[in-house]
């Protein structure tokens, strides 16, 4: 696994949202800024990210992330 893999399953699941990754091998600082997260409280968010990861944090290829979120104005502001 890799960023670049990690931010692609990010973006498949949470479409029209930037991301960002950071880390190699299982360990992942992930940004997701979106729309989407409008009015959610944070760890619904937080859930958000997790099911786009969900099958390979299962499998092990995934340890550890950092997730954090923003709507566009959060992001902004």
């Amino acid at each position: 696994m890799d960023a670049a893999t990690v931010k692609a399953l990010v973006e498949r699941e949470l479409e029209g949202c930037e991301v960002q990754v950071e880390g190699a091998g299982s360990n992942y600082d992930i940004t997701v800024v979106g729309d989407v997260f409008a009015g959610l409280r944070p760890v619904k968010k937080q859930q958000l990210v997790y099911g786009a990861l969900r099958e390979s944090i299962a499998a092990g290829s995934i340890h550890a992330v950092n997730i954090r979120t923003f709507t566009p104005d959060e992001w902004q502001g």
